[in-house]
């Protein structure tokens, strides 16, 4: 049994208890999905990753419970509205004692639809390098769970005219933005960080390396270095999540990277709904 959460009006408007594990122990996961005139983007990835991740954390949502839902949330979305977002939060629910959860929980799902941020611009954003470092549990890498608190660290830190930090894994290389994951251009390839050390395993990565696996064009896995960004074989680097499709950064730490080559294509791709896949 699921209970879900719809808020009518305004998201604040519906009540979560306060003995819900979501909000006392980040017991839980979450996606992020933007909606183009009233249509969600890459809806069905979106869902498998978080039925993927309840399955890791031993919350029970099924499909078939996941999908009516998301219907329902479907109904509130306003198809003259170009961007909104829309926001699936599961929890397990309340109940157990202290952390050991209950041992058959009744999770939550609470979704929400708002307006979507400001879009960063096309020509590209300002990054610096996080002093947070980013751990990743073997556990829980790549599922967007509730516990985001090195996130929200290294956000704090992020100066006005930046849009985005970049934190370190534990062998100090590049790992990923505190809300984007990571493409760049190594000495005529595409590549992104290992995908088994990030905390969130990107959906729209996965969707930009399909659309180039059409196209013939490999997207290999590798570390970055921050001293790679300033060496000949550097081709640029750019940020990726669902809400902003594909950035450059202009600038990492004040100093100028190029723009990367096939930046148009890239761009393009992350663009196309799902359905082109």
């Amino acid at each position: 049994m699921i209970t879900i959460v719809v808020p009518e009006h305004q998201p604040g408007e519906a009540g979560v208890a306060v003995s819900d594990r979501g909000l006392a122990y980040g017991d839980g996961l979450f996606e992020t999905i933007l909606i183009r005139c009233g249509q969600p983007q890459l809806l069905q990835a979106h869902c498998q990753r978080l039925l993927e991740g309840a399955a890791r954390l031993g919350i029970p949502l099924r499909e078939d419970e996941l999908t009516p839902a998301v219907r329902r949330a479907c109904a509130l979305m306003d198809a003259t509205t170009d961007r909104q977002v829309l926001k699936l939060l599961l929890t397990r629910g309340s109940g157990g004692r202290g952390y050991r959860p209950p041992a058959e929980p009744e999770p939550r799902l609470i979704i929400s639809v708002t307006p979507a941020p400001p879009a960063p611009p096309e020509s590209g954003v300002k990054a610096i390098i996080s002093e947070i470092p980013l751990t990743v549990n073997p556990m829980l890498a790549g599922i967007k769970s509730l516990n985001r608190l090195e996130q929200v660290m290294a956000s704090r830190s992020i100066p006005e005219d930046c849009y985005e930090a970049l934190m370190c894994g534990d062998q100090g290389d590049l790992r990923e933005g505190t809300r984007t994951g990571l493409l760049f251009r190594w000495q005529g390839q595409w590549w992104t960080p290992p995908r088994d050390r990030v905390a969130v395993r990107s959906i729209m990565v996965a969707h930009v390396e399909r659309g180039l696996a059409r196209e013939g064009i490999p997207l290999r896995e590798g570390l970055l270095y921050p001293e790679q960004c300033w060496q000949p074989e550097f081709g640029g680097l750019l940020l990726l999540n669902s809400l902003i499709g594909a950035i450059p950064v202009q600038a990492l730490n004040g100093r100028e990277l190029p723009l990367p080559e096939q930046l148009a294509t890239i761009v393009s791709l992350a663009k196309q709904p799902e359905e082109f896949r």
